[in-house]
C-alpha cells in the first residue's frame, strides 16, 4: 500500500479553462527528424497565442536538456521520453493550456499511452509525415550523415524504426504543403475541440 495519495486541488480545469476562454488540449506533433515538427509546432504556438489562446510549447530537443536529461535513445529510454512529457502535457491541459509537443515519439504504442495519460478527448495526435530521404537533405544538424556512418546508433528512420500512426487526427505532408498551409489544416481541425 502506497503512502502517497492524490492531493484534490480547489480549483477544477473547467474553472482554469473558464478563465482562459477555451479549453485544454495537447497537440502531440510526431514524424521523423527534420520532418518539420519543431518548425511546425513554434509556427502553430504563434498562430494560436496571436488569437488569445494560452500556450506552451514542449520540444523534445529542449526537454533532453533538463526533464529528460540522462535518457538514452535505446527503446526503453524513448518510452520513458514519451511517458514523461505526456505527464507534463496533462498538468497543461488540466491548467485549461493548449500544450504543443515536438518529439519523434518513433512507436505507436507509446504514442498510444500519451493520449491515454492525457486523455483521448484532450490530445490530437497529428503526423508531420516527410520522406526520409527528403529529411536527409534537411539535416540541419547533421545526425543523418553521422548516422549512416556509425556515430550516431539507433537514429530513427536509419538504424532505428519509426512506426507512422495508422489513424493520426491531423496529417500533414510538408514535402508538399507549405508551412502555412500545414498550420492552416492543423488549426482546422484543433478548432471544434478548443472551444
Amino acid at each position: 500500500m502506497s503512502a502517497i495519495v492524490w492531493h484534490e486541488q480547489k480549483i477544477t480545469r473547467k474553472q482554469h479553462e473558464g478563465l482562459n476562454g477555451h479549453r485544454g488540449l495537447c497537440i502531440w506533433f510526431t514524424g521523423l527528424s527534420g520532418a518539420g515538427k519543431s518548425t511546425l509546432a513554434n509556427a502553430l504556438e504563434q498562430r494560436l497565442y496571436e488569437s488569445g489562446v494560452h500556450t506552451y510549447l514542449l520540444d523534445g530537443d529542449n526537454l533532453r536538456h533538463g526533464l529528460n536529461a540522462g535518457l538514452g535513445f535505446d527503446k526503453d529510454s524513448r518510452r520513458e521520453n514519451v511517458r514523461r512529457v505526456a505527464h507534463v502535457a496533462k498538468l497543461f491541459a488540466d491548467a485549461g493550456v493548449v500544450v504543443v509537443t515536438a518529439l519523434i515519439s518513433p512507436f505507436r504504442e507509446d504514442r498510444d499511452s500519451a493520449r491515454e495519460i492525457v486523455s483521448s478527448d484532450s490530445f490530437i495526435e497529428v503526423y508531420v509525415e516527410c520522406p526520409v530521404e527528403v529529411c536527409m537533405t534537411r539535416d540541419p544538424k547533421g545526425l543523418y550523415e553521422k548516422a549512416k556512418s556509425g556515430v550516431i546508433k539507433e537514429f530513427t528512420g536509419v538504424s532505428s524504426p519509426y512506426e507512422p500512426p495508422l489513424q493520426p487526427d491531423i496529417t500533414v505532408n510538408t514535402s508538399e504543403m507549405s508551412i502555412q498551409d500545414c498550420i492552416d489544416h492543423i488549426l482546422e481541425g484543433v478548432k471544434s475541440k478548443l472551444y
